[in-house]
This record gives C-alpha cells, structure tokens and sequence, in this order.
C-alpha cells in the first residue's frame, strides 16, 4: 500500500526514470530511435527539475530538446553517400576503385554517421566553453536564485551540455564525460530525496562502462574496414 501511495505521487519522475534508462540503451546500441526518447524524457524531468528547484538542470532539458532534434536530423542525414553492399562486391571482382563503379538509382545507400575521436583542436574548443557555461551559470544560480547547491548543479550541467553535443556528432569520449555527470548526479540528487532518479543515474553511470566499451569496439571494426579496402 505504501509502494502504491508513493508511485502514485512520483508516476512522473519514476516514468523518467524508465525512459531515461531506454534512452541510455539505445545510446549504446547506436540506435536512431534515442533521439524521440530523449525528447520525452527531457520534457519529463524538466517539469520534475522545476518542482524540485534544480533550475540549472531543468534549463539543461530545454537544452537536450534542442540538440535532440540536433541529433536525429544529424544521425539521419549521415555522412552523404556510399555503393551498397552490391556495388562493392563488384569493386572486389574487378579491381575498380569506387568511382569506377557505375551503379543504378537505389544502388547507392546513405552513409551512417561514424563514431569518431575527438580531435585536439575540438577538445580545447570544448573545454574553453565548458568553463565559461560553468562559471555563468555559478553566478546565476548564486546570486538569482534559490538553488541550494549552485556550485554542484552549474557543474553538472555544464558537463553535459558538452557531452550531449559530442553524442550528437557521434564523439566516442562523450562517454567519459557522462560517467563523471552520472555519479556525480546520483551523489547530488540523493541529497534532494529524488530516490528514483538517484537509481536511475546509478544505472546511467554502470551503462556509460558498457557503452564506452561497445563504441571503441565499433572504431576498431570501422579502422579494420578501412584497412582492409
């Protein structure tokens, strides 16, 4: 009865708790579909962020809607085009180079976004505009509002306004950042009595492990492919 009486009074933040969880998976799967999950699991928590006060965090799910929508197009729209799977065989038998391959309309396929390394120049770029984010939103939240722990929330936010843009562009070193954000946040909201949500970063920290691995599997297979043509 208790479990009951509480689920009914939490139904929003344990159903975030739920679609996050998908989105994590579907993350590590390298699946499309994340990006429509997400959308539904930020405007979930930006309301639960809201009751809660943690106004830096509900201002960073306007901000996953956006590059939600980012995302999905980029992930959609790939890299261009390359021969389907028919036209390189027939560069195999024949010893031609790609272009020397003619093919007919729907012999050629998209070409998906490949998950990358993140480049020097990239990296520094990134960091020089995680600390600006870190520091406006400190004095912000300092000095504008009531949040009870600024320091911790601009943090967090920060981090991952870099991390889901690296996620959109299919960056393999997102996954450190979130690993950071997902233990700290866990810490953070335990603090709040946000006991679903606590389970639910937990959860994200132990998959973005997981994910990390599969990734780097796939640049390893993608570095053999090019090897190999």
């Amino acid at each position: 009865m208790i479990i009951t009486h509480w689920l009914s009074n939490n139904y929003i933040e344990v159903f975030g708790a739920v679609t996050g969880i998908i989105f994590v998976f579907l993350e590590i799967r390298q699946t499309i579909w994340l990006w429509p999950v997400g959308i539904i699991t930020s405007a979930v928590y930006i309301w639960v962020f809201f009751i809660s006060k943690f106004y830096a965090d509900m201002s960073l799910q306007v901000y996953y809607l956006v590059i939600s929508c980012l995302g999905w197009y980029w992930w959609a729209k790939g890299t261009g085009r390359q021969p389907s799977l028919k036209l390189r065989l027939a560069k195999q038998r024949t010893g031609q180079k790609e272009e020397g391959v003619k093919g007919r309309v729907g012999e050629w396929e998209k070409e998906e976004l490949e998950v990358t390394r993140l480049k020097l120049r990239t990296g520094v770029i990134l960091a020089f505009i995680f600390i600006l984010l870190y520091i406006t939103m400190w004095l912000v939240l300092s000095r504008l509002t009531d949040s009870p722990v600024p320091v911790r929330d601009s943090f967090i936010t920060s981090l991952s306004i870099i991390a889901t843009w690296m996620l959109a562009r299919k960056i393999y070193e997102h996954w450190y950042l979130w690993i950071v954000v997902n233990f700290v946040s866990a810490v953070l909201f335990m603090t709040r009595g946000l006991y679903p949500t606590v389970i639910l970063y937990v959860v994200y920290g132990l998959m973005s492990f997981v994910g990390l691995a599969a990734w780097g599997k796939t640049i390893k297979m993608d570095l053999t492919i090019s090897k190999n043509e």
